[in-house]
């Protein structure tokens, strides 16, 4: 017998005998998933309250607490209850209670959820405790919980997991790797604070939060493969949002604020690594008035003091490294950046051909890539981008490769155009933005015409949008930031599948 049947044997005896208790406590008369429960404290609030309890005291102060049993040490006397703050124990003594409570105790077991009533008191070992007169139970458990053991093979290869090692039940049943692992509670809960810190960090500027479509007519607003459906009553095809840029710019000619901003969720139909999911969370914002140079700085003092605020303080770990988000960080173009890391000088090369000589020179086969910005940013992306470890602004990007960006002043090339980057990755991305209909409409005829020679990521031509354009737009800064990245460096994880409550996984039959 396989380890794995051996293990599926033994969690299909646990499920029975539970199912038993089950019966057992329908002859005790007592609902073991009942309606409520008046819960008046959680550990995290008594621990604060008791803390200066001595061992060994008592209180008559009367508490009802409700959590998950995580722990039992002498036949259910001393309880470890985890609720969302914290853990605190529960003593439930025959001397406390009744026959009858005592008897729906024997019946407990690991993980089922339930509430107790007592008073106060903090254990000769000094041991915050509720010392139990009553117990509810409020959920039943089928299943046990994970088995705590640490594989220490798998952890070196994890990098950061406990309790829980089996990767795929850690992504498959997030639920289970929340109830095992107190770090990835923590995790997740970051995670809400740092989207919390961002939008008040916004909202104080003056920005707007607004809303727009996540079901577009055509895809649009990024280089991004699309997920496609199909809306049955239209009858019509439909494109999952990969970006909200194109809505979030027609409400700028709106004119419904100077600043508006939108924290959404994203799809794009391509590949899964550490670093990508397929869908994702993104802000965006635009603000009028401003060009990409304001984005620079709004980017790094909305980062640093989102990272003060949720850490308190602007200097990170992120697997082994120190990185420090104290601005005003480094600014680097494109093209000097490649200079510096590779020799080669684009500014002197005019042609394709010679773009594509000078990538092969250094070990890049650009032999696929279709003009001399695609063939610098496969450049940048292979040589460049892994140096790129503290923050900084890359900014001056070609214009082949963005077609929503305002040429630059100085060099009709290039863009006003930056993406930041920190431990080497991408994580804003913000123009000067077009607002010229006649430049607009020619961008999005070279991306078409990209598309028809089997570009599956280049844009259709929005004719909409290019009306709303020429209603006029404000000249405008815009900026996107990877929410998901920017958590996966302020909770120091390894993967974005370990900041996304349920990442996108192969179908398991």
């Amino acid at each position: 017998m396989t380890q794995t049947t051996e293990h599926t044997t033994q969690k299909d005896q646990i499920r029975q005998t539970r199912i038993q208790k089950l019966a057992d406590l329908a002859d005790k008369g007592v609902n073991p998933y009942p309606y409520s429960f008046d819960k008046d404290a959680d550990a995290e609030y008594l621990q604060e309250k008791y803390k200066d309890l001595a061992a060994g005291e008592e209180t008559e102060d009367t508490y009802s607490v409700a959590g998950r049993i995580m722990a039992m040490r002498n036949s259910g006397m001393f309880i470890d209850l985890m609720d969302s703050s914290g853990k605190i124990q529960i003593f439930s003594h025959k001397d406390n209670m009744s026959e009858s409570q005592i008897e729906i105790l024997k019946l407990l077991d690991l993980g089922d959820i339930a509430g107790f009533t007592g008073t106060i008191r903090r254990t000769p070992r000094g041991e915050l405790s509720v010392k139990a007169k009553t117990l509810k139970l409020l959920s039943k458990t089928l299943l046990p919980l994970p088995n705590k053991q640490i594989d220490k093979e798998k952890l070196e290869e994890l990098g950061k997991h406990h309790g829980l090692t089996d990767v795929e039940t850690k992504y498959r049943q997030r639920y289970v790797d929340l109830i095992a692992n107190e770090d990835v509670r923590e995790t997740f809960k970051k995670r809400s604070l740092i989207i919390q810190k961002i939008r008040e960090y916004l909202t104080c500027l003056g920005f707007l939060e607004v809303e727009t479509p996540m079901l577009h007519p055509q895809a649009g607003g990024a280089n991004a493969k699309p997920f496609i459906t199909h809306h049955n009553a239209l009858d019509m095809g439909m494109f999952l949002r990969v970006a909200p840029e194109l809505y979030l710019k027609r409400l700028m000619v709106g004119g419904i604020s100077e600043k508006i901003f939108e924290i959404n969720r994203s799809f794009r139909n391509e590949g899964i690594d550490t670093r990508h999911n397929p869908e994702f969370t993104l802000m965006e914002l635009y603000q009028a008035y401003v060009d990409y140079n304001d984005m620079m700085v709004l980017t790094e003092n909305l980062v640093s003091t989102v990272a003060q605020e949720v850490l308190g303080t602007m200097k990170i770990r992120y697997c082994g490294k120190e990185i420090d988000l104290t601005p005003p960080w480094d600014r680097k173009t494109m093209l000097g950046a490649v200079k510096e890391y590779t020799g080669i000088d684009f500014n002197t090369i005019l042609t394709l051909d010679e773009s594509k000589s000078k990538a092969k020179s250094i070990g890049v086969d650009a032999s696929e890539c279709e003009n001399w910005g695609q063939v610098i940013d496969l450049i940048f992306e292979e040589k460049v981008e892994p140096h790129l470890i503290q923050p900084v602004h890359v900014i001056d990007y070609p214009r082949d490769i963005s077609p929503l960006a305002k040429v630059h002043r100085d060099n009709e090339r290039l863009t006003e155009r930056f993406e930041t980057r920190i431990n080497g990755w991408e994580v804003a991305n913000a123009f000067s933005e077009l607002t010229d209909p006649i430049d607009q409409r020619m961008r999005f005829e070279a991306q078409a015409a990209a598309k028809a020679g089997g570009d599956e990521e280049a844009m259709c031509i929005d004719e909409d949008f290019i009306c709303a354009l020429e209603h006029g737009m404000p000249p405008a800064g815009g900026l996107g930031i990877g929410i998901d990245r920017l958590v996966m460096l302020l909770t120091n994880s390894p993967s974005v599948r370990d900041v996304i409550a349920f990442p996108t996984m192969k179908h398991k039959p």
